[in-house]
């Protein structure tokens, strides 16, 4: 699933949102809540490969549109 386009995230990204968070981690973090960009993770089919992973992560504004980047769909099934 990796390698296909970069994924939009939900995720705000900010470069110094990660340094308060100095050794205890958060699981999953969404990033700050008011910003103007968002994440893109997983590396497109145009990448090399250390880029196709989702813990890559990149950003531009939620605007932003080409032929490497895209999204994915989830669906949650009640009763699943």
């Amino acid at each position: 699933m990796h390698g296909n386009v970069w994924e939009w995230c939900q995720d705000g990204y900010d470069e110094s949102y990660y340094g308060q968070f100095k050794s205890d981690m958060p699981v999953d973090p969404r990033g700050p809540a008011t910003t103007a960009s968002r994440v893109l993770r997983g590396g497109s089919w145009i990448d090399g490969g250390g880029l196709c992973r989702s813990a890559y992560r990149d950003w531009f504004g939620p605007g932003h549109r080409n032929r490497f980047i895209g999204f994915r769909v989830a669906v949650v099934r009640s009763g699943s």
